[in-house]
């Protein structure tokens, strides 16, 4: 080992030693501002970079735009100092460490597009000193890492592992989870040399209470990728069992809870209109697109993606079912969509099986309107719609009431008791004599 590699791998290990490394975080979204706070929890000072001033001027302000983050906790960090966020790239020079968490969407053809992680690598690029550690945690494909940040972050001069450190840790973040947050879910840490992932894992070890190393940025980025995979797959499986006890004129419901009190060897999965958020429906795609490259087809990934993509024309099918009992076509029709959040208790639509939904019935020509306790507004392909109240009015003016999203502050007593018509995909409904459930 050089000179040069004891002194910048020792300097940074005696920083995340006495807390004196400051840290950038790179985009403060729902991955980037809880990571943030965590840090600076820790003892950190945390400088936030975002490209948008409105929630930097936010931020500073001491206001939260992200659910799981109070804006108490970022009013203290901003007031004492440990936390101050910037729009300015080239501030980039001054943290210790530098973490990457910005959007890793697919493009219409489901490619993967890295443009917000190429953006930030040619940022942290343009600044890049000897002595920094530079974190990806965006969710993307094997080989990101080593392949598009390390080449052009050593066209610097500077050489990995000696004069800057390299690591990769997805984020594992759930919205809206009360139980697993960003301190106490393990953190998978791949470095691209073992000084890198030497590095990473002293510099976290005081923000999250375990760190799970693995042997490269590859294994890491592979790891939250298989996480979702699997959850894609099996929502798939459930999905298709959903319709086809449909057919056969059983409760799915039924079977799954009966299935569930199997001790060993079944996982309980339920079924819904779709997969949204920004893992499980994007996520499978970087597998399948950078297999591809390789010649080789997923077809486990790819098959329970076009099963979860298409609970949402079965659903609007079973509305259209729902109007016809009615003697009423879809077109002019009133169908009232409780929950269009991804998920429920949270305010996050990306990705939401709602938004498909209520595209469908757009298309359908019905009258599309919503109630969301979380979600004020929603802006999307040109649909501007707005929160409507849930009231005994509001249900029995709908010839179709739609549960979507099942958030907990949803009067379902209400909807069952005053709706004409009901189509439940989350199985949330009272059933007479059944409790909650039963099939649409």
């Amino acid at each position: 080992m050089t000179a040069t590699a004891m002194s910048t791998i020792d300097t940074l290990l005696a920083k995340a030693e006495d807390r004196t490394a400051l840290f950038g975080v790179v985009g403060l979204g729902y991955v980037g501002l809880p990571l943030a706070m965590e840090l600076v929890r820790a003892g950190y000072r945390v400088l936030g970079v975002d490209v948008n001033p409105r929630v930097v001027e936010a931020l500073n302000q001491g206001r939260s735009h992200i659910q799981d983050v109070p804006a108490q906790a970022v009013a203290a960090a901003v007031k004492n100092k440990t936390f101050t966020a910037t729009a300015d790239l080239g501030r980039l020079r001054e943290p210790d460490v530098i973490s990457i968490s910005v959007p890793t969407p697919l493009s219409k053809t489901k490619d993967p597009d890295v443009s917000y992680v190429l953006a930030a690598t040619e940022s942290v690029k343009r600044a890049l000193r000897r002595g920094q550690l530079v974190v990806l945690e965006s969710t993307t494909y094997p080989g990101t890492t080593r392949e598009l940040m390390l080449p052009a972050l050593e066209s610097t001069g500077l050489k990995v592992g000696e004069d800057f450190f390299l690591a990769f840790s997805p984020e594992r973040v759930d919205p809206g989870n009360e139980k697993w947050n960003t301190r106490n879910t393990p953190k998978v840490v791949g470095g691209v040399t073992p000084n890198c992932l030497k590095a990473a894992m002293a510099l976290y070890q005081p923000a999250i209470d375990r760190l799970v190393p693995v042997s490269s940025p590859e294994a890491a980025e592979l790891v939250k990728i298989l996480e979702n995979t699997f959850r894609s797959v099996n929502i798939g499986l459930v999905n298709e069992m959903a319709i086809v006890c449909d057919k056969l004129g059983v409760d799915v419901w039924e079977v799954i809870e009966a299935a569930n009190t199997k001790p060993f060897g079944f996982m309980k999965f339920t079924p819904g209109p779709g997969v949204g958020g920004h893992c499980i429906p994007l996520d499978p795609h970087y597998l399948a697109w950078k297999m591809r490259t390789l010649n080789y087809k997923t077809r486990f990934i790819e098959l329970a993606g076009e099963m979860n993509a298409g609970m949402p024309e079965f659903w609007v099918g079973k509305v259209v079912d729902a109007l016809n009992e009615q003697g009423k076509a879809a077109r002019g029709s009133g169908v009232l969509i409780v929950g269009v959040a991804y998920k429920k208790n949270i305010d996050d639509i990306r990705e939401s099986p709602a938004l498909d939904v209520i595209r469908l019935l757009h298309q359908r020509g019905a009258e599309v309107s919503y109630h969301d306790p979380h979600v004020a507004t929603l802006k999307e392909d040109g649909i501007t719609l707005s929160s409507v109240p849930l009231t005994a009015d509001t249900v029995r003016a709908a010839d179709c009431v739609m549960i979507v999203t099942d958030h907990a502050a949803v009067d379902y007593g209400l909807v069952q008791q005053h709706a004409r018509a009901t189509v439940d995909t989350r199985h949330v409904l009272p059933r007479p004599g059944r409790g909650r459930g039963g099939r649409a």
